[in-house]
């Protein structure tokens, strides 16, 4: 735990290109400094499956930086911000999307659409009352997009096994039942395919539920409380995949007290991490830095952490992530 210090917060934010598929990261900081993020980390960023621009208006030399380590300058013209759905139509010069357009409700079901969320919602349950293995199978092989989607997962997962996973009892031999049950619950926001907002969901689960992860080892607390961060943050966006309140799709989940308070009061240490992730989201500096500093988590251990949680974000996005360890 260190002591908090003046340094700004960076904001990174994935772009989505003009299908809805994020492709880029686009950089926001109106103050940064040029020592904020180790040039490692921006190369890294860079050198990773998504363009990586960043908003004019830095100093000359943060510019340079960032020129240095691989990202471009973002002329405002290319880009089309949008918090409804997404348009069918888009101005013809934008390259990409900014905003919370895949927030917006999902239209509604029908058909083999809505049997497929029924299935999805019960894989929900079953895997946080930690079912038996033969029920969560049996769900699985009802719906072959869900299991084609968890093989696809745990087979990029790079266990060194030298093998690939054919079977769901292979899957929970090679990762043990903790790690299958965030990678279950990351394939659900991975396996919409109807969903045009799917991918960019994907996206911001994967960043809000790993960085919560790393801000619970920064403040100073055990694994166990990392893992229930990371399900806090994967659980929080439920709701906005199933277009239902989040109160109605927790119900019948088996969670702890401390997550449920957290997502549907933001009560708790797991709701103060949950805070500051959104405030992050949403360029709030005055929120970002109260939280960090109630955290006390510096400047410049939150811009790590978030570099951290955008290389594994991309690393899902491209179905090559492995398995994280805070």
């Amino acid at each position: 735990m260190t002591a908090p210090t003046a340094m700004q917060p960076v904001f990174l934010h994935p772009l989505a290109d003009r299908n809805g598929v994020p492709s880029a990261l686009l950089l926001d900081a109106g103050g940064l400094q040029a020592d904020a993020v180790p040039a490692g980390a921006l190369q890294e960023l860079a050198s990773g499956s998504m363009s990586c621009y960043y908003r004019a208006g830095q100093a000359e030399a943060v510019n340079h930086m960032l020129d240095e380590a691989g990202w471009q300058p973002l002329p405002a013209d290319k880009v089309h911000h949008s918090d409804s759905a997404l348009a069918a139509e888009l101005p013809a010069g934008a390259a990409w999307i900014e905003g919370d357009w895949f927030l917006a409700p999902p239209p509604k079901p029908v058909g083999s659409q809505a049997a497929s969320r029924a299935l999805a919602l019960k894989l929900v349950q079953l895997v946080s009352a930690d079912a038996d293995t033969h029920e969560i199978e049996a769900l699985l092989r009802q719906d072959p997009t869900l299991s084609y989607h968890l093989l696809r997962l745990v087979n990029s997962l790079g266990m060194g096994t030298g093998r690939r996973v054919t079977s769901f009892s292979q899957a929970i031999l090679i990762l043990g039942r903790s790690q299958l049950r965030r990678w279950l619950n990351l394939m659900l926001f991975s396996s919409r395919e109807a969903d045009q907002r799917s991918a960019m969901l994907l996206a911001r689960v994967s960043v809000r539920a790993r960085a919560m992860e790393l801000l619970a080892k920064a403040a100073g607390h055990d694994k166990p409380h990392q893992e229930q961060a990371f399900m806090a943050g994967m659980f929080s966006l439920l709701g906005v995949l199933f277009g239902m309140p989040l109160a109605e799709v927790l119900k019948p989940l088996t969670i702890s007290e401390a997550v449920q308070q957290a997502l549907l009061a933001r009560e708790g240490e797991l709701g103060q991490l949950l805070d500051v992730v959104e405030a992050a989201e949403h360029d709030d500096l005055a929120a970002l830095t109260r939280g960090l500093q109630a955290l006390q988590i510096d400047g410049a251990s939150f811009n790590q952490i978030q570099t951290e949680a955008y290389l594994w974000m991309q690393g899902v996005a491209a179905g090559k992530a492995g398995s994280p360890h805070a």
